[in-house]
């Protein structure tokens, strides 16, 4: 027996050197490698079941080759699998079979491989092969210009393979799905799935060819012309590498329909007869049927009769693929799986209702146990009940009195806010106010020294005079509008929130609070100074937020800083370290955010306390300094604003807090 296995493989190692010498263009090709690696893997295999995946594989391969080849190898595995009673084996091959069969335009011997296939499969739960079926049968309605049935047997496909984690079953369901969306003019479905495909390219080697038609096509409709031909002529050579004259024949007709479309007819007589004589070559009706008519067409005008001839060979394949007595059988073998299945609903209908019927039964059983369970159970519950009322009430009063706890410190920490803010306010218009003062008094002196002048008749030093008091006034006008500005923009950032965004100059709110801060803390402890730095990015412009909310969680993140420097630098005097506190404010616009950092240079933040001073009511500050809300309240801000807020510390350096906020 073993011996007669080995004479066989011998002789179709022998039928292999055949074939590759009568088809192959190039020995030393992708597909020559191909075949060699496939038939070293036949010769060395151990097992049947190896020896049944390389039979499948060679008669897919040689399919776009020889015919001949193809069938032999497929039906030796066949008598192999049937021998063996490997049902995993039949469906496979079966399956592979039908693609030859495709091939070849016999639509109906293909359709009942592929019934046959799919049946084994699903009886037997073979994932692979189910996938590997309803794809097929996808393929072929795709062929017969059903686009709807195709789509929906390649989704079944795609679903499974997904499910089993077939990475390249999954890229070849997208790109036949991308085949069938640009048949019907669904380009962005289309090109959604080819680009997937592309993408996993490196899992279609010996089907890319097929991949890059459709994105050829899918361009040539959108009139990407030059894109097209680049995408057809990657798949030709992908084709003509493998040997594969399927690829080829279908390649050369979509090159010959592109070049009529550019008006360049001998370019398009060049590939359509390429591509018939592909198609002659392994018999592909396909091939022979599109390359025919395409030919006749270019040659009508100028030869006839050859024309005439190709339109007659074209005819023929055209009716062998769509005939009405082909047509019937398909017909019939598609009425009698559509049964098959209906059955098949049907039987796992009636076993739902069975278990349904077993399980309102059970479910009746269980109902009545939990009935006197729950009776049983009834009266400890009520006991318990009271129980927890008495418990409940306790804790709703002990719940109130936080509540107002909480409102009361909430109202501290504003009214802190507001006290640095009324301090920042009271410095930023103390300075143009005394200008407006100072002024006022020299022009008094001014005025009553031209009086004089006058009275003395010397004009000249009267005018000189009055031109210094015009001056003087402009001055004081300048300062005057400088102090209402002042007070305009801080009554509308104290003023209430209304909760409604608006577009903000995030840099100079930044910019106006880092000033209120200092000058805030200064007015409560002369003594206080620091550096204070920025580095806006002026490519922001303004963005949507509450400028009131936004301005309160900016303006507690610098007095925070100011209060580290502050502390580290009391730290620094009594030890007589050099020590120069520096607070810096930084906006910085990336892709679709933005990012505000105040920076200190303080201690920074022990590891230990990181990861609570988000917690309402954590402080790190002596007690009666602070309440614990303002970190808090500028979380919850920040997250209203669809943002995020982080810490970046290292203790003896210094601590960074960054708002992200969405563009």
């Amino acid at each position: 027996m073993m011996i007669k296995k080995n004479l066989h493989i011998i002789f179709l190692i022998g039928l292999h050197s055949v074939c590759l010498t009568q088809n192959k263009p190039n020995n030393d090709s992708t597909g020559s490698k191909k075949i060699n690696t496939l038939m070293q893997q036949l010769f060395q295999a151990k097992d049947d079941s190896s020896r049944i995946i390389a039979f499948e594989e060679l008669g897919f391969f040689y399919a776009r080759v020889n015919v001949d080849s193809s069938l032999n190898y497929y039906n030796t595995g066949l008598s192999l699998v049937r021998q063996k009673s490997y049902v995993w084996g039949e469906a496979r091959l079966l399956a592979g079979l039908s693609g030859l069969m495709e091939h070849q335009g016999k639509y109906a011997e293909a359709f009942e491989l592929l019934f046959k296939s799919l049946k084994i499969a699903e009886e037997n739960n073979l994932a692979y092969d189910i996938a590997r079926a309803n794809r097929r049968i996808g393929g072929i309605y795709a062929e017969l210009q059903n686009y709807p049935k195709a789509k929906a047997y390649l989704l079944k496909a795609l679903h499974t393979d997904e499910a089993s984690k077939y990475l390249d079953k999954v890229a070849i369901d997208r790109y036949a799905l991308a085949d069938s969306y640009e048949k019907i003019n669904k380009l962005d479905s289309a090109a959604f799935y080819i680009n997937l495909a592309l993408k996993q390219k490196d899992l279609l080697p010996s089907l890319l060819q097929y991949v890059f038609a459709i994105d050829g096509h899918i361009k040539v409709k959108n009139k990407n012309y030059d894109e097209a031909a680049t995408s057809y002529n990657k798949g030709l050579e992908v084709a003509q590498n493998y040997g594969d004259f399927v690829g080829s024949s279908e390649l050369c007709a979509d090159f010959a329909e592109l070049y009529i479309k550019r008006n360049l007819r001998d370019s398009a007589n060049f590939y359509a007869l390429k591509g018939f004589n592909y198609g002659q070559e392994i018999s592909f009706r396909k091939g022979i049927m599109r390359n025919g008519y395409l030919l006749a067409e270019l040659y009508d005008s100028v030869q006839p009769a050859m024309a005439l001839k190709y339109y007659k060979l074209a005819s023929t394949a055209k009716d062998s693929l769509f005939g009405v007595n082909n047509f019937k059988t398909i017909q019939d073998l598609v009425a009698r799986e559509d049964v098959r299945h209906k059955e098949l609903e049907d039987a796992k209908t009636a076993y739902r209702n069975k278990l349904s019927l077993s399980g309102l039964l059970t479910g009746l059983a269980v109902l009545l146990i939990v009935t006197l369970l729950l009776y049983r159970n009834n009266r400890h519950k009520q006991k318990i009940n009271r129980q927890l009322e008495q418990q409940k009430e306790t804790l709703q009063n002990t719940l109130s009195e936080l509540k107002s706890t909480q409102a009361q410190l909430i109202q501290s920490e504003k009214m802190a806010s507001l006290g640095q803010l009324t301090a920042g306010i009271a410095h930023e218009i103390q300075n143009p106010l005394n200008f407006v003062n100072n002024f006022s008094e020299v022009n008094k002196e001014l005025i009553a020294e031209m009086q004089d002048e006058m009275e003395k008749g010397n004009y000249s030093e009267a005018k000189a005079l009055a031109k210094d008091v015009i001056d003087n006034e402009e001055k004081i006008n300048h300062h005057g509008k400088r102090a209402d500005a002042i007070v305009k923009g801080m009554l509308q950032h104290s003023r209430s929130s209304s909760g409604v965004k608006e577009p903000t100059d995030i840099n100079a709110l930044a910019d106006e609070y880092l000033r209120l801060a200092y000058h805030g803390l200064r007015a409560k402890d002369k003594t206080f100074n620091a550096t204070m730095e920025t580095d806006f990015d002026d490519s922001i412009g303004k963005i949507n937020i509450v400028p009131q909310d936004m301005g309160q969680v900016i303006l507690n993140l610098i007095t925070n800083a100011f209060y580290a420097v502050n502390e580290r630098s009391s730290f620094a005097k009594a030890s007589e370290d050099k020590y120069e506190p520096t607070v810096t404010v930084t906006t910085k616009k990336t892709m679709d955010k933005i990012a505000i950092s105040v920076k200190d240079n303080g201690n920074g933040i022990p590891k230990n306390v990181k990861d609570k001073i988000f917690q309402p009511f954590f402080t790190t500050k002596p007690t009666g300094q602070g309440t614990g809300l303002g970190l808090s309240l500028s979380y919850d801000i920040v997250k209203a604003h669809d943002g995020e807020i982080t810490v970046e510390t290292k203790e003896n350096e210094g601590s960074a807090f960054i708002i992200y906020l969405p563009l």
